[in-house]
């Protein structure tokens, strides 16, 4: 293995497989643009049905008479993790095999969300396994595509994420971080074109792991960085610490590119930009979910693709179908992709290769294009803002503070907005945001909390008519967190580093509370 390695990671191999890598992105993104998606994700729908027939969820849905995608429907009720669990899976755990899909299942991706608030324990099939690494395929031949000069198998593509350690089950499967799953998974032939190493990886402390990630790489030839944007710049932060160095790009002459994902990046940009200090490096957003992986950046329309062809199926429910609880009505819409419309808002549901099966993911898309099929992430079907009847999506905060940090000229780290309630029946609510600033904050926060609100009375028609004559919502107040704030916050709840994220809204005020007299 490691004579394997060391032939693939000379320079000559580095500069051929670099080549064949933009040869095989031209032919990936060719073969996508000529495709026909709304097809292609129909037959997929029924190849998965037909392999799934002989499984305990295929005889109770009587999979054998699925000959259409309608016939699965009117067959399969949309549902939650939570149903799969209680159902199939935790009386088996960690043993599954033929329940939802067939054969063995060797990995178990942990992830938080669930409306209950527990961990999940989501299959990784050896076909999921699979997907997952042709969308990775699908994201580089995008990038390679539209910037072939910019190499990135001559060096090496750092990986920001989570502990990888995998817990050993009782039947030889393995249960940890989707980011463990994928390390375990990488090919001694491309392991010296990644970073971290395995034991580098495997370091449990997020707070000690940084440091060590960012003394290590500091010499190394990182052409690529992925994960959260919040725990980017902290290893941005310990980089030019340990060097010296003001920007990236002088530790990292050969860095071009950043992948992204887990928030909204558009508070980030402009600072990632300073930080970084160099216009070829360019940014890639990607749309993962513990479910499988949705959708990915074309850097030609810089909106995320969805991937139509790697053994997971997307239906569309139109958010006007879910109630208050982000639960779908009687008789709500279930539409495949070649039924979506332009401009619509839908929540999410996914049919997979790992044995999920209709099951609402809780996220929210809006389609602006179908040839080919383009969309926007807008949030959460239970992360919203109404507290006072404003209809607030994540999407329309996310916007207002970019776009108040810009004209203010500063840049935040991260933010939380919940609301706070009336005292007394004379009184009216308001939203609170707790903003972390890379920097200095704004001078007079006034008027950054008023440029907010002037935004969301621009984008939301709801917003707008409680704001009037602030009769049901007063302005919004602003209260800065201390730099690190955020993080320390997290590290006191077990929640620091990885793919863990603050929560960016609370609908009911509980998590705002709760920091807002943390910090």
């Amino acid at each position: 293995m490691k004579i394997l390695q060391s032939l693939t990671g000379t320079p000559v191999v580095r500069k051929l497989a670099d080549a064949v890598q933009v040869r095989l992105a031209h032919h990936r993104v060719q073969q996508l643009d000529a495709m026909d998606a709304g097809r292609v994700q129909e037959n997929t729908l029924l190849k998965l049905v037909r392999h799934a027939r002989g499984t305990r969820f295929g005889i109770d849905h009587d999979f054998r008479r699925v000959e259409t995608a309608r016939d699965f429907q009117d067959r399969v009720p949309l549902r939650e993790y939570e149903y799969f669990w209680d159902t199939y899976w935790k009386d088996a755990y960690p043993r599954l095999d033929d329940l939802t899909w067939p054969g063995h299942c060797p990995y178990y991706a942990l992830s938080s969300g669930t409306t209950s608030g527990t961990t999940k324990y989501l299959p990784i099939t050896r076909e999921m396994v699979k997907s997952n690494a042709k969308a990775a395929y699908t994201t580089l031949a995008f990038f390679r595509h539209a910037n072939p000069t910019a190499k990135l198998l001559t060096g090496q593509f750092f990986f920001l994420g989570g502990s990888t350690v995998l817990r050993e089950q009782a039947d030889g499967s393995h249960a940890g971080d989707l980011s463990g799953i994928a390390a375990r998974e990488v090919s001694d032939a491309l392991r010296p074109y990644t970073f971290p190493t395995y034991d580098l990886s495997t370091l449990s402390d997020w707070e000690t792991k940084v440091q060590i990630l960012a003394e290590a790489s500091a010499t190394r030839p990182i052409t690529a960085l992925s994960g959260v944007p919040s725990w980017m710049l902290i290893l941005f932060d310990r980089l030019k610490m340990f060097t010296g160095k003001s920007t990236i790009a002088e530790i990292w002459p050969d860095f071009r590119l950043v992948v992204h994902g887990g928030t909204k990046f558009d508070s980030y940009r402009e600072l990632f930009r300073r930080e970084i200090g160099s216009d070829l490096v360019k940014f890639c957003e990607v749309y993962p979910a513990s479910e499988g992986f949705i959708a990915t950046e074309d850097p030609r329309y810089n909106l995320l693709r969805l991937v139509p062809d790697h053994d997971i199926v997307f239906e569309f429910i139109p958010c006007e179908d879910l109630d208050s609880r982000g639960q779908p009505k009687p008789r709500a819409a279930r539409h495949l992709l070649r039924e979506v419309e332009v401009g619509v808002r839908y929540a999410v549901a996914i049919t997979s290769c790992a044995g999920v099966w209709g099951n609402l993911i809780g996220d929210t898309v809006e389609f602006e294009s179908k040839r080919p099929p383009l969309l926007r992430f807008t949030g959460r079907t239970r992360n919203f803002l109404s507290a006072f009847g404003e209809h607030l999506i994540e999407e329309e905060v996310e916007q207002a503070v970019a776009i108040a940090a810009s004209e203010a000229g500063v840049a935040t780290t991260d933010f939380h907005v919940g609301p706070v309630f009336p005292t007394s029946p004379a009184d009216v609510g308001h939203h609170l945001y707790l903003v972390e600033f890379r920097d200095a904050p704004p001078a007079k926060l006034d008027a950054f909390a008023r440029r907010i609100d002037t935004k969301l009375i621009e984008l939301n028609e709801d917003y707008a008519a409680h704001r009037l004559g602030d009769l049901t919502m007063k302005v919004p107040v602003v209260q800065v967190v201390r730099r690190g704030g955020f993080a320390d916050w997290m590290k006191s709840r077990g929640k620091y580093g990885g793919q863990n994220k603050v929560p960016r809204m609370d609908n009911n005020g509980t998590i705002t509370q709760e920091l807002a007299a943390w910090f």
